[in-house]
């Protein structure tokens, strides 16, 4: 156990289809959960009122966020077009930390930085075997 606990290779420690899968999973729940559901039932009750962090105008930066937060969490939840579905992520945690987290305090910002780590990993390591994008 020790000798597993030192080695300095990941698959003489771990699984990493599983985790991966766990990686993937719970991230994206934790995304989907707190952000993107709200975001995405907003959309559908039509309640455009959004913050513009990039000037795109309220209502589409509504809708890209709802689209990234909901519709691609779900996608690298089943791990399905899972490296683009993490790219689109990807993208909407930099304008989070860069336009609207930047000059708050760091606890404040670590979500955004803390989800595009979660993120790019999976978009780096793939969905991995456990997953829809394997299956193809």
């Amino acid at each position: 156990m020790l000798k597993r606990l030192k080695s300095s290779g990941l698959t003489e420690f771990v699984n990493t289809g599983v985790t991966l899968l766990i990686l993937r999973v719970f991230g994206s729940f934790f995304m989907l959960y707190g952000h993107g559901w709200g975001k995405v039932m907003r959309v559908f009750n039509g309640d455009f009122r959004f913050a513009d962090p990039i000037g795109l105008g309220p209502e589409l930066s509504l809708i890209l966020s709802a689209f990234a937060e909901g519709i691609c969490a779900i996608l690298v939840i089943i791990g399905l077009y899972t490296r683009a579905a993490s790219l689109v992520l990807m993208i909407n945690m930099s304008v989070a930390f860069l336009f609207v987290h930047i000059n708050d305090p760091f606890g404040d910002m670590e979500k955004s930085l803390l989800f595009l780590l979660i993120f790019s990993t999976v978009f780096l390591l793939g969905p991995g075997k456990y997953s829809l994008d394997h299956k193809k």
